[in-house]
C-alpha cells in the first residue's frame, strides 16, 4: 500500500497521522474543523433549540461556509421527515460538496439525537430514559442502545447525541423524562450500560449535559443553579464520572445552566481540569446548539462573539454546534488580535481530527454511506427490544385485587391518553421533536394505542370508549359522555399523563417546565367525576414525570405508571392490565403526595424529611424504588461474609430469593447503605446496588453482592472523598422506605481518600 501523504496512510497511529495533517493546515482550515454546519434549522416559531428563531439563518451560504472544510454536520437525517433512502442520497451529497471544497478533502462528522431511538422518520421509538431507570435493567438498555447504534452505522451517522446523566432534583423540571432518575447510582448504571452498547458499534456517544442543569431553582429549564461542592460531586457528578470511566464514552456535551455564576461551556475547571486532568478524559467536548453564544447572550460573560468563543475554547470546548456564529471569523480575528493563542486552536483541532481519524474519516478509501430502499428503521429486532424495556418498566404502583382484570369484566376506558399515539412518547422522539411540526406526513411507524392494544387483549365488545377531555385543555364538555361509560361499566380504566413537546408546546419536555405537580388541563376534574360514580377505577399514567396522587391513592382500585413507553407501549400496558405481562417496574423518581408539598427526594438527609419543626410534610406517597408485582416473593438465608471491614476492604452480603406465587415474574433487590454518623450529614438512606431476578413459580436463586468499602465513600469536610471507619447499616429492601433486612457492620482502620477516578461498583452475582 502507497500513501503519498502519512497523515492518509491507515497504518500508522492516529496521533502520528493527525501531528502531520496539522502541520499542514492553516488556520481557517483548522478552525473549519471546529464547528458544524445545521442544514435544516428553522428560523420560525417552532424551535427545537432555545431562542432558535433569533439565531438562524435559513440562506446559507454553503459553499462559503464549507471552503475551508467543515467539522460537524448537524442532524441531516432527523431536522425533517425523509426516507432513509433520499435522507442518505442528501447526505452524501452534502459530503461530495465538503470533500471536494476542501484542499483536504476531509468529511464532516455527522451527529443525530438517539435518546429514545435514533430520531429520524420511520425509526423505532423506543421508551424514554425514565422508563430505563424505571426498568432497573441495564443489560436490557445496553442492548437496545446496540440496535440503535447499528440503525446509525448504516446510515453514515458517526455521533449520537446522548444519553442524558442529569440526576433530577426536582421533577416539575420539564426534562425529567429524558433522564434516568432521582438517584446517582441508578443513573450511573443505566447510562453507562446505554454508553457501552452505542459506541460497541462504533458510534460516538456524548454525555448531556455536563453539570448541574437538573438542578435549576424551581426547575426551570436553563435556570441557574446553587449547589455546594459536596451535592456536584456526590450527585450530580457520579454519573459522569461513571460514564467516562467505565464506559469510555467518546464525547461530552457541557449544560445550559451556570452552577454558581459560571457557565459550564465557560468553565476551565470542569471542563479541563477535572474532566481532562483529574478525569482523564480524551474524547472531544461538543457544545449544547447555541451555547457558546449564549455565553455571549444568556450568561453575560462576553461583549462579543470573538470573546465567547475565547472563553469557550479556552475551558475546553472544541465544537461549537449546532451551526456557527462564534468559532468561525470570529474565532480566527481573535487568534489573528492575540485574544486567543493559536496553541488553544491546535489543542482543540487535534481532538477533532483524532476522532475522525478513528471513525475512518481520514481514510483513503473512505466513501459515504448510501442505502437503497429494503432498509427500514424499525426492523423486527428493535421493535422486539422496544416491547421488552415497555414491559419491564411499566409500574403497579396499587393494587387491591382487580388487577389483572378478571375475565368478562365490562371495562370503560376514558382519558385523554386512552386512544392516542402521542401518550407514547417523548420529547426527543420523532414524532414529537420533528413530526408534531409536518402534521400531513404519517407517523413513519406503526403506534397502537392504548385502547387499541386492550382491545386486542379482552373481547372488544366488552370495553367502551370516552375520551373525557384534553391533556392540557381546560374545558369539562366531555366528563358527562365519561361518567356515563364508567357507569355502566364493572371497572373504569383512566388513562390521563402528559403530552410531550418543546418550550411550552407540551406539559412534558424541554422548556415544558411546571409550578406544581397537579395533573395538566381538567384532568383532575375527569378523574373525580369518574370516581364519583362508585365504578372501581384503575389509574393509568403515561407520562414524562411523576404527579400527585395523594388526592385519589385511597380511592382507586389501582394504579399504572408508564414514563412515555414507546411505540410498543400500548400492548405493554394492556399486557399489564390483562395479566399477559408481570408488571416488573420499580419507581425510578419518588411520587408526591400533595401537589405543592414538593417532596424532597428520597436521597435528602434527616433534615430534609418529616419532622415537628415544619408544618409541611415532604414524604413521598410511593417511594423511590417502589412497585407491586402479581406474583409473591420471599427473602431469606441472610448472610454477611465480614462484619470488621478494613476502609480498603471489601464484604459480600447474600440472600435467597424465592418465587412463592403462582405465576412467573421478577423481583428487584435493592441494597441501600445508613450511615448513621459521618463528618458531613448524608441522606438517610441511599442506593449502591440492585438486581432484577427473574423466578418461575417455586424457583429460588441465590443472590451474592460484593461491598466494596469505598461504597461509603462521601467528599469530607476537607473537599474530597473519603471511606470514613464506623458503623454502617446494609438495608436490603424492596424500595428506599421498604426495609426487610438489616446488616449491621464496621469499617475499621484509618480514613482513606479515594481517588477522583474512583467509581465504586457492587458486584452482583445471582446463582
Amino acid at each position: 500500500m502507497t500513501v503519498a501523504e502519512p497523515w492518509r496512510d491507515p497504518r500508522l497511529p492516529a496521533a502520528e497521522r493527525v501531528a502531520d495533517l496539522m502541520a499542514r493546515m492553516t488556520l481557517p482550515e483548522k478552525v473549519g474543523q471546529l464547528y458544524g454546519i445545521w442544514l435544516g434549522m428553522s428560523d420560525g416559531d417552532d424551535d427545537v433549540a432555545p431562542f432558535q428563531h433569533e439565531l438562524v439563518d435559513n440562506v446559507l451560504d454553503w459553499p462559503r461556509l464549507i471552503e475551508q472544510g467543515l467539522g460537524q454536520l448537524t442532524r441531516p437525517l432527523g431536522s425533517a421527515p425523509v426516507t432513509p433512502v433520499a435522507g442518505t442520497a442528501r447526505l452524501a451529497a452534502m459530503q461530495a460538496d465538503i470533500v471536494a471544497a476542501g484542499r483536504f478533502g476531509i468529511p464532516a462528522l455527522v451527529h443525530e439525537e438517539c435518546l429514545a431511538g435514533l430520531m429520524a422518520w420511520g425509526a423505532t421509538v423506543y421508551p424514554t430514559a425514565l422508563a430505563w431507570g424505571a426498568s432497573f435493567a441495564p443489560e436490557l438498555v445496553e442492548g437496545i442502545a446496540e440496535q440503535i447504534g447499528a440503525t446509525m452505522r448504516q446510515l453514515g451517522i458517526h455521533q449520537g447525541l446522548a444519553p442524558v446523566l442529569d440526576v433530577v432534583r426536582d421533577p416539575r423540571w420539564g426534562r425529567t423524562e429524558e433522564t434516568a432518575g432521582e438517584d446517582p447510582y441508578l443513573v450511573a448504571t443505566i447510562t453507562t450500560a446505554y454508553v457501552r452498547g452505542l459506541q460497541s458499534t462504533g458510534i460516538v456517544a456524548t454525555l448531556k449535559h455536563l453539570v448541574g442543569y437538573s438542578a435549576s431553582r424551581a426547575g426551570r429549564n436553563f435556570g441557574p443553579v446553587a449547589v455546594g461542592r459536596r451535592e456536584l460531586a456526590d450527585v450530580l457528578l457520579l454519573p459522569f464520572l461513571h460514564a467516562v470511566t467505565e464506559g469510555g464514552a467518546g464525547s461530552v456535551m457541557p449544560s445550559y445552566a451556570e452552577v454558581d455564576g459560571v457557565p459550564p461551556t465557560a468553565d476551565p475547571n470542569l471542563l479541563t481540569r477535572l474532566l481532562r486532568e483529574d478525569w482523564g478524559f480524551d474524547g472531544t467536548v461538543v457544545s449544547d446548539y447555541f451555547a457558546v453564544t449564549f455565553v455571549e447572550t444568556q450568561h453575560g460573560l462576553a461583549a462579543g462573539p470573538a470573546e465567547a468563543a475565547a472563553l469557550a475554547l479556552e475551558a475546553g470546548v472544541d465544537v461549537e454546534l449546532p451551526t456557527v456564529r462564534c468559532y468561525g471569523q470570529p474565532l480566527i480575528e481573535a487568534v489573528r488580535t492575540g485574544l486567543v493563542d493559536e496553541s488553544v486552536v491546535d489543542r482543540a483541532v487535534r481532538r477533532v481530527l483524532r476522532q475522525k481519524c478513528e471513525l475512518g474519516l481520514l481514510d483513503p478509501d473512505w466513501e459515504p454511506t448510501t442505502v437503497d430502499g429494503r432498509v427500514t428503521l424499525d426492523p423486527e429486532p428493535g421493535r422486539e427490544l422496544a416491547r421488552r424495556l415497555a414491559e419491564e418498566s411499566v409500574v403497579l404502583l396499587a393494587n387491591d385485587g382487580t388487577l389483572p382484570l378478571r375475565a368478562g369484566t365490562r371495562i370503560a376506558v376514558v382519558g385523554p391518553q386512552a386512544d392516542d399515539v402521542s401518550a407514547m412518547f417523548g420529547c426527543y422522539s420523532f414524532p414529537s421533536h420533528v413530526g408534531s411540526q409536518h402534521p400531513e406526513v404519517p407517523m413513519g411507524v406503526e403506534i397502537p394505542t392504548l385502547l387499541e392494544a386492550l382491545a386486542a387483549e379482552v373481547p372488544p365488545e366488552l370495553v367502551e370508549y370516552a375520551r373525557g377531555c384534553d391533556v392540557s385543555d381546560l374545558s369539562t364538555d366531555g366528563l358527562d359522555e365519561a361518567v356515563a361509560v364508567a357507569r355502566r361499566a364493572d371497572v373504569c380504566v383512566v388513562a390521563i399523563g402528559d403530552r410531550a413537546g418543546l418550550f411550552g408546546r407540551g406539559t412534558s419536555g424541554e422548556g415544558c417546565d411546571v409550578p406544581d405537580l397537579r395533573l395538566p388541563g381538567a384532568q383532575h376534574q375527569l378523574v373525580e367525576a369518574v370516581l364519583a360514580t362508585g365504578t372501581p377505577v384503575v389509574l393509568v399514567l403515561l407520562s414524562g414525570r411523576p404527579y400527585a396522587l395523594g388526592p385519589y391513592a385511597s380511592r382507586t382500585a389501582a394504579i399504572v405508571q408508564a414514563f412515555f413507553p414507546g411505540e410498543e407501549g400500548g400492548s405493554a400496558v394492556a399486557g399489564v392490565l390483562s395479566g399477559r405481562v408481570e408488571p416488573a417496574g420499580r419507581l425510578p423518581v419518588s411520587v408526591p403526595a400533595d401537589p405543592y408539598a414538593h417532596a424532597a427526594g428520597y436521597l435528602a438527609p434527616l433534615l430534609g424529611h418529616q419532622n415537628g419543626a415544619s408544618s409541611v410534610d415532604p414524604t413521598a406517597l410511593f417511594p423511590f424504588g417502589h412497585g407491586l408485582s402479581y406474583s409473591d416473593f420471599k427473602w431469606d438465608s441472610f448472610a454477611l461474609s465480614t462484619r470488621d471491614v478494613p476502609t480498603d476492604g471489601a464484604t459480600t452480603l447474600s440472600l435467597t430469593v424465592t418465587n412463592t406465587g403462582e405465576r412467573a415474574g421478577a423481583d428487584v433487590v435493592q441494597l441501600y447503605l445508613h450511615d448513621p454518623v459521618a463528618q458531613v450529614t448524608r441522606p438517610v438512606v441511599r442506593l449502591i446496588g440492585y438486581v432484577k431476578v427473574r423466578l418461575a413459580p417455586g424457583e429460588s436463586r441465590r443472590v451474592e453482592f460484593d461491598v466494596p468499602a469505598s461504597a461509603a465513600a462521601f467528599t469530607g469536610r476537607a473537599g474530597h472523598r473519603v471511606v470514613e471507619p464506623g458503623e454502617l447499616e446494609l438495608r436490603l429492601s424492596a424500595s428506599s422506605t421498604a426495609v426487610r433486612h438489616v446488616e449491621s457492620l464496621r469499617l475499621v482502620g484509618p480514613e482513606l481518600p479515594v481517588g477522583p477516578t474512583h467509581v465504586a461498583r457492587v458486584g452482583v452475582t445471582v446463582r
